[in-house]
């Protein structure tokens, strides 16, 4: 049989290497099927050898199992025989002079690659694709061949919301509030209902007209400043918030306070493990090992930490005349437990319970507390605030997500004339978390700009391991080079804050970009700050700590004196400080009363402040404060001020 030649591109960085494979003139026959025998000459691998034999690199590693590790020089293969492959297909040339760079990208073919794979890289649908390349059979393309990839409606394509639509006024020069209310017939007070952030208009600003394209479902007449109207609940009073900190002197009286925290009393306890690390002969060497003194079971560190911080408030509070008594629990994510405690009676007199960290238990904790009026305290971040629900003395001391997410819509929307670019991972189209989100911002944009002026791209995030450094090139596309951008890295997820991040500052020389993002961006540590300070990273966080302040000094001081370690500014220490100060003073100063209206109170705290909110009288209430953190690009962390309030549309 003739030796038939099959040559196969391969590329390794910007350089191509051809490797050419000739099939074998030796076969055998194993239980009936023919095989050839192939000796791998120095340059051959499994894909250029699976190539020249018409056969998958899978059905190659099936027959022969060590391919998996590569092949080696040498080495005897049987391939299966499978006829010989057709002769390459040509790859068309494309006219130089035919060329568009701006209406298309060239994409040069990599192994493996289908329409359809092209088609979720770009954001594009396959027909698309094959619109762009007339008479070409893409799927049947050799490597390396290329094929047009339409830029124009590329990561383009307008979002599609439940938008009411607006009648709105651009402000030119000279014009007032009062000049385009009276030319619509309008009085102010009508006008700034429906603007609310705007009190002196700018030229090219945009006014929002009410009139007849109003719906049934706009903006009521706005209600008295202390009342929030609920729909089918009654109504939610919000009592005035003090002006300024609330003194906390001269304290008298009792507090009982529980404890429900993961404390891994258990795993604590256990002081000698063993040891399987190493073998003799192949077998495993198993010995004892007494643990140091200091050692600490991990998972209980950061719960020993907020008891330090809740004890420490305790004794700030029992030295201005507080007598406090604090319960601790070791509860972790077994319902059993917990269950056994409220059947126990022995939370019944408590004055305040903190905890228990995991939503299942939480809800039974409230659901009991609730019946006897005793708050309790959510003390970490949860996955959501369903657990408010039905439950009104509830307090969760860490703004949701969906918070987090409001409030960011609501910073956007000061940037209504950017560029927006949207990052998220929701490659189904079926996350509600980030369906909702885009709906905020527009929510939001919709009251300062026309909708379609609106200038929003959207990106599915994927990981360098399966598009490379083809993630550069689709975000540079959607940034634009005329006008300002503001990038929304929509995620938590590691993975995609980092290669975003790390993205965003490899081309952000060329564009002018904000970027914003949830809190935990805040707490990568697998990146290089300097990316945080060359962007100028925004970031909404519950956490500020001020290390010139005197109260942060004495904190720090008496834990080290307490405890003799220093904590940490990523620290539940912190927080349990501020949390138990803040709902003992709270309960000392103003009994009953601060647990329907905590907005009454407002002590000097450590690192955060509290702003609950509930949305029904009914259900419990959700803390909404969050400070901007920047990184300035004089290499500070500053909170920058505002007065942000999720509450006055």
């Amino acid at each position: 049989m003739s030796l038939i030649l099959v040559t196969i591109c391969f590329t390794n960085g910007n350089t191509a290497a051809q490797v050419v494979v000739e099939r074998s003139k030796d076969k055998v026959t194993i239980a009936g099927v023919p095989y050839f025998v192939h000796t791998v000459k120095k340059g051959e691998t499994a894909y250029s050898i699976s190539r020249a034999y018409n056969v998958t690199v899978d059905e190659l590693t099936k027959e022969n199992p060590p391919v998996v590790y590569g092949v080696k020089e040498g080495q005897a293969l049987r391939i299966p025989v499978r006829p010989a492959s057709p002769p390459p297909v040509q790859a068309p040339v494309i006219d130089p002079d035919k060329r568009d760079e701006g209406k298309y990208i060239y994409h040069k073919l990599q192994p493996g690659e289908t329409i359809y794979y092209l088609s979720r890289k770009y954001g594009l649908s396959e027909n698309e694709i094959i619109l762009s390349n007339p008479g070409i059979e893409i799927n049947k393309l050799p490597v390396n061949a290329e094929i047009q990839i339409p830029r124009k409606q590329f990561m383009n394509e307008r979002q599609k919301f439940d938008v009411q639509g607006y009648k709105y006024h651009r402000v030119v020069k000279g014009e007032t509030l009062s000049s385009i209310a009276s030319k619509y017939g309008l009085t102010i007070r009508e006008l700034r209902r429906e603007n609310r952030d705007v009190r002196f208009p700018q030229v090219g600003d945009y006014i929002r007209i009410p009139g007849s394209m109003r719906t049934s479902d706009q903006i009521a007449e706005p209600a008295e400043p202390d009342t929030i109207l609920i729909e089918g609940e009654g109504e939610v009073i919000m009592r005035e918030r003090p002006y300024g900190f609330t003194p906390v002197t001269n304290l008298g009286g009792s507090l009982n306070v529980a404890v429900l925290l993961p404390f891994y009393i258990e795993e604590n306890a256990r002081r000698i493990e063993i040891d399987s690390s190493k073998s003799v002969k192949g077998k495993k060497t198993f010995k004892v090992i007494t643990r140091q003194n200091d050692w600490i079971y991990p998972r209980s560190i950061g719960f020993l930490e907020m008891y330090q911080g809740i004890l420490l408030a305790a004794d700030t509070l029992r030295s201005l005349g507080l007598d406090v008594t604090i319960n601790a629990f070791d509860i972790q994510s077994d319902t059993v437990e917990i269950t056994r405690l409220i059947r126990s009676g022995r939370l019944d007199k408590m004055d305040l319970i903190i905890g228990p960290i995991h939503s299942g238990n939480l809800s039974l904790v409230a659901s009991y507390a609730g019946m006897r009026e005793i708050p309790v305290v959510s003390p970490v971040p949860l996955v959501n605030n369903s657990s408010l629900l039905n439950n009104p003395t509830l307090f969760m001391a860490n703004p949701s997500l969906e918070v987090n997410q409001m409030t960011i819509a609501k910073k956007i929307s000061e940037y209504y004339d950017h560029n927006f670019v949207f990052i998220h991972s929701d490659d189904t189209g079926i996350d509600d978390e980030v369906q909702n989100f885009k709906k905020m911002i527009f929510d939001e944009l919709k009251y300062k700009i026309p909708y379609e002026e609106i200038r929003f791209k959207e990106i599915v995030f994927y990981s360098r391991s399966k598009f490379g450094t083809d993630s550069i090139s689709r975000l540079g596309h959607a940034l634009s080079n005329q006008l300002k951008n503001v990038v929304v890295i929509a995620s938590e997820d590691t993975p995609v804050m980092s290669e975003t991040i790390t993205d965003i500052h490899a081309i952000s020389k060329k564009f002018d970009i904000k970027v914003l993002g949830y809190p935990y961006m805040r707490n990568l540590d697998n990146l290089d700050p300097k990316y945080f300070f060359d962007l100028g990273l925004m970031v909404y966080s519950p956490y500020w700590i001020d290390y010139t302040r005197n109260d942060v000094k004495r904190f720090i001081t008496h834990f080290r004196n307490k405890f003799l370690t220093e904590p940490k500014e990523i620290s539940y220490a912190w927080q349990g400080y501020d949390i138990a100060y803040y709902f003992m003073s709270g309960l000392a100063i103003h009994g009953r009363e601060f647990i329907l209206h905590p907005e009454i109170h407002n002590p000097d705290l450590l690192q955060t402040e509290f702003d609950f909110h509930r949305k029904r009288t009914i259900d419990g209430l959700e803390n909404h404060k969050l400070f901007l953190i920047h990184y300035t690009n004089t290499y500070d962390i500053r909170m920058i001020e505002e007065n942000l309030s999720l509450g006055t549309r």
